[in-house]
């Protein structure tokens, strides 16, 4: 019986299990990728189709902005696949663009102004995200940042320290 439960906790615990579900995650998302793709497609051709007169321009406009939409979620599938991360800029791009398509599809003045305020307090927070997101370094370089920064502070913190002479209750002081 213990070599049992030791042999499948060893099974449980390999690298085996890891990346046979990442295959399957990778699948998923190859899959998500192709129906994305064909879905693109038929929508550039309802969009080429709405081109033909007589021309309706908030119906060609919101096929612009959903096409761009899709493509940015391509993008995101895209970059899932390359780097097994989700970017946050690109969703956050999608989720503005997303919001603006609504906006202008409903037009701002058939909007309740409840919604309208929600909105911008929403593209506010996004642009923000997107601001904050700017100034942070990139996380997926190979490199952890967290690690980097504090490998950083403990060499500083090292080099500014004299040698070890007193007592540690006296270097709190």
């Amino acid at each position: 019986m213990k070599t049992l439960s030791g042999t499948s906790s060893r099974w449980l615990n390999s690298n085996l299990v890891v990346r046979l579900l990442e295959a399957v995650q990778d699948l998923i998302v190859i899959s998500l990728c192709m129906g994305l793709f064909s879905f693109m497609v038929m929508q550039l051709r309802e969009m080429f189709l709405s081109l033909l007169p007589p021309l309706n321009f908030p119906e060609v406009t919101a096929d612009i902005l959903f096409l761009l939409i899709l493509v940015e979620l391509f993008r995101l599938l895209i970059i899932y696949l390359q780097e097994h991360r989700v970017s946050i800029g690109v969703a956050v791009e999608v989720s503005i663009v997303s919001v603006l398509r609504e906006i202008i599809v409903r037009g701002v003045l058939e909007t309740p102004w409840v919604q309208v305020v929600a909105s911008c307090l929403f593209l506010l927070v996004l642009g923000a995200l997107l601001v904050i997101r700017a100034w942070i370094p990139p996380t997926f370089d190979g490199i952890d940042p967290e690690q980097a920064v504090s490998r950083r502070h403990r060499l500083r913190f090292a080099q500014d320290l004299p040698p070890l002479t007193t007592a540690p209750a006296e270097m709190d002081d």
